[in-house]
């Protein structure tokens, strides 16, 4: 009966778990697979295609065979009732074959074993070649296939990066423009002032002179009037000119009144010329908050939103962003854009009455997995939790404050191994770190509560 069975037990597995089908499914290349694991290949893989001839799936939720179903139930119930392996047979004995010369790596029957071209090799039974071959098989296989998993996940991760990228230029291009509209607007403030200033001096110094000008004028027809009265007296005949110079002599008495050049008339160019640039850039200076240290969005958990040139965060809504490796997972923390590895440095940050922590960090902590915010670990932060402020030390260390700091300066001492936290109105001390050996880059830390709107800012000198 068996041999009459027009199924072998090749054809009842399934190409990808290599076992009895389950639940199978045919596509319609014809290749029959498991309905769990065909949908599994294709969510792993993306791609709708037979894992045998690679051709795309018509579609994709494709019914269950019922008669290759019935086929496979009743072979796991009775698999004796079935041809279980395929009956070949050697090519030159007609012999079946039974066993695996492990030197030519080909089956053979028992006359091969004995024949010049197999004889003194090394061979065993099939059942042993094959347990031996698929332990090393799935040896090399297994890395393989977890490398691919990888690589896929990479890839995924990639083109998830590629397009985060092109949105995070479009909002940065957008704040950069925001941010010199501001700058273009100060300019176009101080020169509105300067060319006002310009305006008023040029009407007040054209009035000025139009005044002048208006005197001179009169002082002009006087004198015109009494020349033209006077020069045809003096070459009429003698008794012309005695009939008519007592009243020649009466206007030659004409006092003239004083006219001079106006003094500061001429507008002063260098007022507005003079080192113009450097005068605007001052002002400009004067008017543009400078921070010693500035927030890292790639740096940030997803839940943080950082504003006003990196100097505010505050919690708020998950954004999509990449994990990428310095991003910090695990805490709603932040770090600085530049860390130190030498000098002293020193940066004040306004804080609010809800949870926070503060302070500096090695570059190498771990920003995927939760640590202890201690020393130990790599952080050296005060901060306030449950209402109580504490300095993270192993154990904590509760701290006893007077008043609740609104402003608190960080200062750090590299060479000194010191982390220091003073209160920024009147400088009294919260708390210090001593005898520290820093011996990589020390960045800010900054981390915040998840209560809606809680903020950090970083506040100018």
């Amino acid at each position: 009966m068996a041999a009459e069975c027009p199924f072998l037990e090749e054809d009842l597995t399934c190409p990808l778990c290599y076992e009895v089908f389950k639940d199978p499914v045919t596509l319609n290349c014809n290749h029959s697979f498991c309905k769990r694991c065909i949908h599994t290949r294709w969510e792993c893989r993306g791609l709708q295609h037979c894992p045998v001839c690679y051709r795309t799936a018509s579609s994709s939720r494709p019914s269950i065979n019922r008669a290759l179903k019935r086929v496979s139930d009743v072979f796991k119930q009775k698999p004796e009732h079935f041809m279980v392996k395929s009956m070949k047979r050697c090519s030159i004995h007609n012999e079946e074959l039974k066993f695996f010369c492990r030197k030519d790596a080909e089956l053979i029957c028992a006359v091969c074993t004995s024949t010049r071209s197999h004889a003194n090799h090394n061979y065993c039974s099939i059942t042993e070649a094959t347990s031996e071959i698929l332990r090393e098989l799935t040896a090399r296989y297994n890395p393989l296939k977890q490398h691919l998993n990888r690589s896929e996940k990479l890839k995924e991760n990639l083109e998830e990066l590629k397009a985060y990228i092109q949105t995070q230029a479009a909002q940065t291009a957008e704040e950069i423009k925001k941010e010199y509209e501001k700058l273009h607007e100060f300019l176009r403030e101080d020169e509105r002032a300067r060319l006002i200033v310009l305006k008023d001096q040029t009407k007040s110094k054209t009035g000025m002179v139009s005044e002048q000008l208006e005197e001179v004028n009169k002082i002009i027809e006087e004198l015109t009037d009494i020349t033209n009265y006077v020069e045809p007296i003096t070459i009429a005949d003698d008794l012309s000119f005695l009939k008519e110079c007592k009243e020649a002599i009466k206007r030659t008495t004409y006092i003239v009144p004083e006219a001079e050049y106006p003094a500061g008339a001429i507008i002063d160019v260098f007022q507005y010329l003079g080192s113009l640039k450097h005068g605007v850039w001052k002002r400009m200076e004067r008017a543009v908050n400078c921070c010693p240290v500035n927030f890292d969005p790639n740096t940030a958990h997803p839940n943080l939103i950082i504003s006003d040139e990196l100097t505010t965060v505050k919690y708020g809504k998950q954004q999509q962003v990449p994990d990428n490796p310095k991003r910090c997972m695990s805490r709603i923390a932040v770090l600085a854009a530049c860390g130190f590895s030498s000098g002293k440095h020193c940066w004040h940050v306004e804080v609010d009455n809800s949870e926070w922590y503060i302070g500096v960090a090695r570059e190498s902590i771990r920003r995927k997995s939760s640590e202890f915010l201690n020393p130990t670990n790599g952080f050296w932060v005060i901060g306030l939790s449950n209402e109580a402020y504490r300095a993270q030390t192993s154990p904590h260390t509760r701290l006893s404050l007077k008043r609740k700091p609104q402003i608190v300066t960080v200062e750090l001492d590299y060479e000194k191994g010191k982390v220091s936290f003073t209160y920024t109105t009147d400088g009294s001390s919260i708390y210090t770190f001593k005898d520290v050996r820093f011996k990589e880059s020390i960045f800010p830390y900054f981390s915040i509560g998840i209560n809606q709107g809680s903020t950090l800012r970083i506040c100018a000198f």
